[in-house]
């Protein structure tokens, strides 16, 4: 199995990846509210799929647990209940976290999907704690990172549950964000540990290395913005309706416009990063990926601001700007001074 864990590593972040992708499609359609609880669905393991199932309905089962919708609020079953031609409220409990009781099929299943992925991606972490554990004689460094990223994961499963209750409090969804991003750098330090690097020939370059971690540092910062305008243009939504998104930005905040100007320090010290590894000839790869994924960020960027959000553009920006971090992290880790690591 050891051998395999390089493998194990590369699964586990591609799964965070999808979790990443999946909710930028919740973020895009406006479906984080499509299932008012947590783990469940409007009481359901598998979501309903017509407004009937939750709506109060005289003569009808309920199970204990599930929720309907009745006058605009959420009520939760108390036991298993057999209703009669009128509603007993005796028998129904209010749900008190939020105030959200709305029913959108596309949005309860979309919101599902995504819980579903990062259910599903706990998968190849059980196997990565699994397999760590037999090098922490050899490495113990490789045993700690595993069960530090796989903690995390727990963490942000309760986030998630969080981000639910509080009906998408902007801090919480911030924290959430950057919480991944945390385990996608744990990931990309064990996968680097455990690669074989002997046909790999970079340069040092100390301007290099520090221009590296000012680029990573920037990027969540400027991921961490964009969490606060995604937030904005969600109320806006909210506001004028889903089928208005053009009028989300029509009297943007001044978060906005800071995650807008952010972009020109992130070109600079990127472009500063590439001329560096040109001149020098470093012999860094991936800075042209970063390159390119900044490229693609300010594209889309600019797409949502003066095209009204073409479709897909919003799950591109989220996505491309947590690889770019990713690409980031991975640079600096080739490009430390100290790079011999013990391999495995």
């Amino acid at each position: 199995m050891k051998k395999h864990f390089p493998l194990i590593v590369k699964i586990s972040l591609i799964a965070v990846y999808v979790i990443f992708l999946a909710g930028s499609v919740v973020r895009m359609t406006g479906s984080g509210m499509g299932c008012p609880d947590w783990p469940k669905c409007f009481g359901y393991y598998i979501p309903p799929t017509s407004e009937e199932q939750i709506t109060w309905q005289p003569n009808s089962e309920y199970k204990k647990g599930m929720i309907i919708v009745k006058d605009e609020a959420l009520f939760v079953a108390g036991h298993n209940i057999k209703t009669t031609d009128e509603f007993n409220a005796n028998n129904w409990e209010k749900y008190t976290k939020h105030d959200y009781a709305k029913f959108n099929k596309f949005h309860t299943w979309t919101e599902y999907i995504n819980r579903l992925s990062s259910a599903l991606a706990g998968i190849p972490f059980l196997f990565l704690i699994f397999v760590s554990v037999k090098f922490w004689k050899e490495n113990k460094q490789i045993t700690l990172l595993s069960f530090g990223a796989f903690f995390l994961m727990l963490f942000e499963a309760w986030l998630g549950k969080t981000v639910v209750d509080s009906n998408l409090k902007p801090t919480i969804i911030t924290i959430h964000m950057v919480g991944g991003l945390v385990i996608v750098a744990l990931l990309l330090w064990l996968l680097y540990i455990v690669s074989d690097r002997k046909k790999t020939s970079y340069k040092y370059n100390s301007l290099f290395s520090k221009l590296v971690i000012l680029s990573a540092i920037f990027s969540l910062i400027q991921i961490a913005l964009g969490t606060q305008v995604r937030q904005f243009i969600d109320e806006q939504v909210k506001l004028h309706g889903f089928e208005n998104k053009h009028y989300s930005l029509m009297d943007p905040n001044i978060k906005f416009y800071i995650h807008r100007s952010f972009t020109i320090a992130i070109v600079l010290v990127n472009l500063g990063l590439f001329y560096l590894n040109q001149v020098r000839n470093l012999g860094y790869k991936l800075v042209n990926w970063i390159v390119a994924l900044i490229f693609l960020e300010t594209i889309t960027g600019i797409l949502m601001y003066y095209a009204e959000f073409p479709l897909g553009t919003q799950a591109v920006h989220l996505l491309s700007g947590a690889i770019l971090f990713g690409l980031q992290f991975y640079l600096w880790l080739q490009s430390r001074k100290d790079i011999h690591l013990t391999r495995v």
